[in-house]
């Protein structure tokens, strides 16, 4: 088994890696309802790749489609989409973009990322687990906590809405030219 330090040092790897959009997730969960209710959701259209450079060293930037939001509640989905949360009209896409991996143990990472919602650009912790896939894809599946305020996202009638919501990713990247 190759540890991660391994795998992002191996010039043989060092490339552009393209996200499959059709084997990743981009999910989200928050407590909803005073904290009774567990809202689930996922964004189903986004795009994305990365950069290994062979001597340690990475960058990426997954772009989201904030229209796509679907928690399988229409109505709530469209009010998600109003400016009360995501304002779609003016804030089309979601953008995290990694500037760095720090490994911390076995196939553990954390990442140097950059949240962009709403047009606030702030730097988010993204611990992640990177693994190899036998078909020589690299699957990065990570989750953290976004402070809504913080991102301009503060709609909140009544304090129904947890100030904090989970976001996770499960990436899955191929070589470019594969």
């Amino acid at each position: 088994m190759t540890t991660l330090e391994t795998l992002l040092n191996d010039p043989a790897l060092a490339g552009v890696w393209n996200i499959v959009a059709d084997r990743s997730a981009v999910t989200f969960k928050i407590r909803n309802m005073w904290g009774l209710v567990n809202v689930k959701g996922r964004f189903t259209e986004f795009a994305g790749d990365g950069q290994l450079t062979g001597t340690g060293a990475v960058f990426g930037r997954l772009d989201i489609r904030t229209a796509s939001v679907n928690t399988g509640i229409g109505r709530r989905d469209e009010h998600l989409r109003s400016a009360d949360f995501f304002d779609v009209e003016r804030f089309p896409e979601i953008s995290v973009v990694v500037t760095a991996v720090h490994p911390t143990e076995g196939k553990a990472a954390d990442l140097r990322a950059s949240f962009t919602i709403k047009g606030v650009t702030a730097p988010v912790p993204l611990p992640v687990t990177v693994t190899e896939a036998g078909d020589g894809s690299i699957q990065i599946s990570g989750e953290t906590k976004i402070d809504r305020s913080q991102f301009d996202i503060g709609w909140n009638k009544f304090g129904m809405i947890a100030p904090t919501a989970e976001a996770a990713a499960q990436a899955v990247f191929v070589r470019s030219g594969q």
